[in-house]
């Protein structure tokens, strides 16, 4: 999977073209579109279904548009060949994120959830990617430059200790759970409203509301989160009412038994992303 600033993703409107002509149409749009010069990027494209969710009128066609830098995926792919390893299939992070939880709910269908608009938030290390989806479909999707990292530093300046012990009081605080709780708040503040942000966008957009959000990635894990973000939206609306989750992208996985199932599971919030590439490769 690739990420960042070299990595765009725009979600255009278009004048409705086959989809044997949509590659050409899209090369035509990109343009505008892209703050790269086209040939130093690699193009793709995909006619997004708004009719069947009731959110287009037929008039024009939103289209889901990426362009990668090339140098960045070559990059990757000669490191990779180092290692012995031969990419197939050149994904997006926020993409494989929404792989994961399509996945997931094959495997553990939750039929509270079908049809809902659902905001997935993986919290990485120095990242945080959002992806807003309805059904199987992404309808927005964004990297928000903060992370697990920011915790941990705060953590460890807030308590005078070192990273290592901070990682460990990050998921389990003992009795420390209302300085840790302290020592991130300004961290925590700053990314929910980047992501309260995010939602607004969404929402004033396509005129539908997020409905729930699940967490995921190793910063998810920080033992307060969820209830912490709760605080805030509610402080910024008083109505929020959407549903805060956790989940696990390996849920109803069989587990080899060469590999430790106890501790994949307590690291299973950091695996979403592999996992949803995983899923592409199974379809192959």
């Amino acid at each position: 999977a690739v990420s960042g600033r070299e990595v765009i993703v725009r979600y255009i409107s278009m004048q409705p073209v086959d989809e044997e002509s949509l590659p050409s149409a899209v090369k035509f749009e990109a343009d505008k579109y892209i703050p790269f010069d086209l040939e130093e990027v690699v193009l793709d494209s995909q006619k997004l279904d708004e009719t069947s969710l009731g959110l287009g009128t037929g008039a024009e066609m939103k289209v889901l548009l990426v362009a990668a830098k090339r140098s960045l995926i070559e990059q990757r792919v000669q490191l990779l060949k180092k290692a012995g390893l031969y990419p197939i299939i050149i994904d997006v992070d926020s993409f494989a994120l929404g792989n994961a939880f399509v996945l997931k709910g094959i495997l553990s269908p939750r039929a509270e959830v079908e049809g809902k608009v659902v905001a997935l938030v993986d919290i990485g290390a120095t990242k945080t990617n959002i992806n807003i989806m309805i059904g199987n479909t992404s309808f927005f999707t964004r990297e928000i430059y903060l992370g697990g990292n920011e915790f941990t530093e705060k953590i460890r300046q807030g308590m005078e200790i070192t990273t290592e012990q901070a990682e460990i009081l990050k998921r389990n605080p003992d009795i420390y759970a209302l300085e840790i709780q302290e020592a991130v708040s300004p961290v925590i503040d700053d990314l929910a409203n980047e992501v309260i942000l995010s939602f607004d966008y969404f929402e004033s957009q396509f005129e539908k509301k997020v409905e729930e959000i699940f967490l995921s990635g190793g910063g998810s894990q920080l033992f307060s989160l969820d209830l912490d973000l709760e605080r805030i939206f509610h402080n910024f609306d008083k109505k929020f009412d959407k549903r805060i989750n956790r989940w696990d992208p390996t849920e109803n996985f069989e587990i080899s038994k060469q590999l430790n199932g106890d501790d994949l599971r307590a690291n299973a919030p950091q695996l979403a992303i592999a996992v949803g590439l995983a899923s592409r490769i199974k379809k192959m």
